[in-house]
Order: structure tokens, then sequence, then C-alpha cells
């Protein structure tokens, strides 16, 4: 019998098992004393939730969550320490997704979305937009119908599922599909021979950020569905070309954030901080990271730990690579790097800084106040079924809720959804990696209140985008490499001229300086920037 667990379970089965434990000097008197009284007859379940504390209790949930221990699987005595001891090795399961992870195609294969790309791709979205919203519709009838019976149970609701009325939806949706892949079909066919050559023509820039919008907040169910729409991860040089050319010396990579594209740092404009990291540094070269934010933070930790194996692999001449994260960006790096490491890639080795603006390291605020809210939806009568229209939300944005950055928070889990705070894995930043963090803050001044400093950027709190937390996750990044950023919210910290100069600043130290004594770095609206060391 075999056994998958996450990390966390160790400790509700180490707690489970100590006075089993205290009996036995060591395992093999504990596993021979078993068989001579042959207890394995009785399985090792979870206890009533009565005589359990409340947190554990909320362990053991999310514990049958993962499908873990069921009446259907229980564990029994005679093997527990066996599946203890292979709970050692688990967390590195974390690479087995990779084999099977689409979207992470070689560098080489890739191309921008075209015209073409797009067209297709919305016809389609709208397609399976009216087919999702006749499920909610669908799933509003059987309540109405079933919960004023007292029928509203999963014995009812299957018995839904094999009834008329279901065949009628699925008449619908049936008929809804075919007319759309018709439309789909023909509205491109006939658009590829009206427009000779168009079909490969790249987007303007207008329809390529919201193409990267509509990534950001369907991110997944694109590349679930094949759509054409879904964004390719790609690098583009700071001419805002597609980048295919040889390269050396040192490399900055910027990425992007939530919803947004390579467009959004403004590669060809002059106060741009592409630009001026290219000015003050002319031997190095500036690319810019694209790719679609609606997915996973770890696939996208995965597809940009492979696309810079390759990099380094074409480019043998790169002698040090630094990454700059905005926002959803900083966890795609460090995602990357923990892969990267995983997988004792040499590009993790040339990484020389990591520097990320408005992160929310240890999760973001507004995505945990929207499932609450979701939450207290789905309990309310006849208001449940309008909850799902909350979980037609990417993957990527339900994983900012608390900076999960691993496959082990989510891929075990049964629905689409990420473990609660408490059982996040861990994942440490590579020592020799130089680590500067930012963080706004839309107060003026610094003001001793726990609302303060709650609020943060309005979206990212100080304390998140610092990577302070209480435990295994603190970042452990010395104050002098912190700066708060004082009147400047989200949106602004990627635009911001003090930030940049920031940036700039500790990208030309280039570990140079050891910060690590200094105190923390504070910048006011009312002053001319100076870089405080």
């Amino acid at each position: 019998m075999s056994i998958f667990m996450p990390s966390f379970a160790k400790s509700i089965i180490s707690s489970a098992t100590a006075p089993l434990k205290k009996s036995y000097s060591s395992k093999e008197a504990a596993t021979s004393s078993v068989k001579k009284s042959k207890p394995s007859d009785t399985p090792f379940t979870i206890p009533p939730s009565e005589s359990i504390s409340t947190a554990d209790h909320l362990r053991y949930r999310y514990y049958e969550k993962c499908d873990l221990i069921t009446p259907a699987s229980p564990i029994y005595l005679t093997n527990l320490y066996e599946k203890l001891d292979d709970l050692e090795n688990f967390d590195l399961d974390d690479n087995d997704l990779m084999s099977d992870l689409v979207g992470c195609e070689s560098m080489f294969e890739k191309r921008p979305l075209s015209l073409s790309n797009f067209f297709e791709g919305l016809a389609q979205l709208t397609t399976t937009g009216a087919v999702e919203i006749t499920e909610i519709v669908e799933s509003i009838h059987s309540e109405i119908i079933l919960r004023p019976l007292g029928r509203f149970n999963e014995d009812h609701l299957r018995r839904w599922q094999q009834g008329l009325i279901r065949k009628a939806y699925n008449v619908v949706r049936q008929g809804m599909n075919h007319v759309g892949n018709s439309i789909t079909q023909n509205g491109v066919r006939l658009y590829r021979k009206s427009l000779k050559k168009q079909d490969r023509r790249i987007l303007p820039d207008k329809l390529k950020m919201l193409a990267n919008v509509l990534n950001g907040m369907l991110g997944n169910h694109l590349v679930t569905r094949n759509n054409p729409l879904a964004v390719p991860m790609m690098l583009y040089d700071r001419y805002g070309q597609p980048f295919g050319t040889e390269v050396c010396g040192r490399v900055v990579i910027l990425c992007h954030g939530l919803c947004l594209s390579y467009l959004s740092w403004y590669p060809t404009e002059s106060d741009s901080l592409g630009e001026k990291v290219a000015l003050s540094q002319p031997k190095s070269t500036v690319l810019y990271l694209d790719y679609n934010t609606g997915r996973r933070i770890s696939e996208n930790g995965h597809c940009l730990d492979q696309l810079l194996h390759e990099l380094v692999e074409n480019n043998p001449d790169i002698t040090q690579i630094d990454l700059v994260g905005y926002s959803m960006g900083g966890l795609v790096s460090r995602s990357a790097l923990f892969y990267g490491e995983l997988h004792d890639s040499s590009w993790v080795d040339r990484v020389g800084n990591l520097i990320t603006v408005g992160t929310p390291h240890q999760g973001a605020g507004l995505e945990r106040i929207s499932h609450h809210i979701l939450d207290i939806i789905g309990n309310v009568p006849f208001a449940g079924s309008l909850s799902k229209m909350g979980n037609i939300r990417s993957a990527g944005i339900i994983d900012l809720r608390h900076g999960s950055i691993r496959d082990a928070d989510w891929k075990h889990l049964l629905s689409r959804d990420v473990l609660p705070e408490e059982f996040r894995h861990p994942a440490r930043l590579p020592t020799h990696i130089h680590t500067f963090l930012i963080a706004g803050s839309i107060a003026e001044g610094v003001y001793d209140s726990k609302a303060s400093n709650w609020v943060g950027d309005g979206l990212v709190t100080i304390e998140s985008a610092l990577g302070e937390s209480e435990g295994e996750h603190d970042l452990l990044v010395p104050d002098g490499h912190k700066a708060v950023f004082y009147g400047i919210n989200h949106l602004n910290l990627q635009d911001d001229s003090r930030v940049h100069e920031q940036v700039v600043f500790w990208l030309n130290d280039n570990g140079k300086t050891d910060f690590a004594l200094n105190s923390r770095i504070q910048s006011f609206p009312d002053n001319d920037m100076e870089v405080i060391v």
C-alpha cells in the first residue's frame, strides 16, 4: 500500500502516534510488538471532532481534503513507520510535474501571438464563456427546484445529473460548442484568405496588452482548452522584438506582474527602467520576460527555469544573470530559482542579484478577502451557485492568496485551490544571491499603526513585500537590503523614478558593498531622491 502526503502530514501523524513512540524504544521494537499483538486489524483513523482541539480539527480537515486518509484507504499501524520513512523524500517530488507540464516548449519553438491567434482565441473564449454561464444557470435552476423540497443534497444532485433537465442543458451546451466552433473555424479561414500573410502578423501593442489582461484573468483555462490566445513565455529585447540573437556578458531580465506584459516596462522609452539600466551598464544586455500570468506561479517557475537553462546552454559566454521582478514577477523569479536549484541547473550559479518590487511574498490581502467573501456567499441559500462565477478567476490569482510558488502547495488538492497559509511549503532563496526587496506605501510618512502597515501600497502590505513573516516563511533578507517608498501605490511602483534609481544603484553596486548591517532604506515623496546606504 502506498501513500503520498505533504510535509504538514508528518506533524499530524507524529502527534497522533506520540503515545506509541513512548512505549517503544526503537522502530524495530515497535514493529515486533505490533506483530505479536496483531493490532493491524485496527486502522489508524481520524478521531471524532469533539475529542480534539480546534487547531487539530483544522489540520485533519485539510488532511482529508487532500484525500490522504479516508475510510476506504486507512493507514495500519504495522506499516505506519515505513510510511513515515518514505515521507522524508516527499518534498523532492516537486519536479514530478515537469514532465507533464504543458506550455514549457523550447524557446526556439515559440512564436508571439498573431492577429489570427487573437481573433480565433477571442471567438473560442466567447463560446467557452457562454457554456460556463449555462453551467451556472443550471446550478441555480437545480437549487431553486430542490432546496424548497428539502432535497438539495448529494444524493438528489446525483439523480439530477441523470434526469431530463440535465440532458436538455447538455443539448444546449453541445449546440453552443458546435455553433461556436463553426463560426471560429469559418471566420479564421475567411480572415486568412482576405489578408494574405497576415495570419503571422504580430499583434499591435494595444491588442497585445489586452491579450495579457485576458491571460491574467483566465490564463489557466486558456491553456487547458488549447486556446490560441494563451501567451507563450518568451524573452524580448530592449527594442520590443522577440529575442533570438546571441548574447554574452551580463544579462538583466525584467519580469512583469499580473495581467501585464513586457510592454508594461515601456522598453522603447528613454525614461523606462530598462533603458536606465542599459545606459548605466552599457556592456549589459536588458531583456524582458513575457508570460501567461494566469497560470500557476509554480508552472511559470518551471518554464522560466527551462527557458534560462536553454539561454545559458546556447550562450555559454553569459557571465551573470540579474532578475528584477515586479509584483507577481518576483514570485515567478523565486519559483524559477527554487526549481533551478532543485534541478541543479547551471544558470542558477550565474545569478548575481534578485530585486523584487511590490511582490506579495507572504500573500496579497485582496485575494484573501475575495476568497473569504466567496466562501460566505457559497453558504448562502440560493446565492451559493453565484459563487461559482468567482471560481472562474485564474489559478495565478489564487496563488497570490498566500504567495504560493511551489507545486506542493496545490497539486495534491482535489479542488482548484491552494493549501492554507499554515501548510504552505517554504522556498528558501539560494544563499549566493544578493536579494533586495522593495515595498510601497500609500501613506506619505511613517506611522506607528497596524492599519498603516496593513494597507501598504493598497494591494500588498509592507511586511509581505519585504518577505517578513514569523517562522519558516521569512525570507531572512537583512534590513540593509530592504527599501520602503512612501507616497506611492502598487500600480505606480513599476514606473516611479525613485524606485528606478534605487534598482539601478543596487545593480551597479553588484554586491561590492555590504549593506547587511545598514538600516532599512526609507524614501519620502517630499525629498529629492537620495539613495540611502
